[in-house]
């Protein structure tokens, strides 16, 4: 049995341990997470889970910033 996530008000943990500078909001909930530099990821844990979980542990995105 998994825990269902908090709601999306509280944010990711990864948002807590990054500079402020960092931390945006998850590409698919809106939860605060650390979005940007290095270590960055536009999921939160509980929006990357089910694309890991579809696409392998080998998923990854690819910026479109030039």
């Amino acid at each position: 049995m998994t825990t269902p996530p908090p709601p999306v008000t509280e944010p990711d943990p990864s948002a807590m341990t990054c500079p402020g500078d960092q931390v945006g909001p998850c590409a698919t909930c809106q939860r605060k997470t650390h979005k940007y530099g290095r270590g960055g990821c536009p999921l939160c844990q509980w929006c990357m889970a089910p694309a890991m979980e579809k696409w392998g542990p080998g998923v990854r995105y690819i910026s479109t910033r030039s």
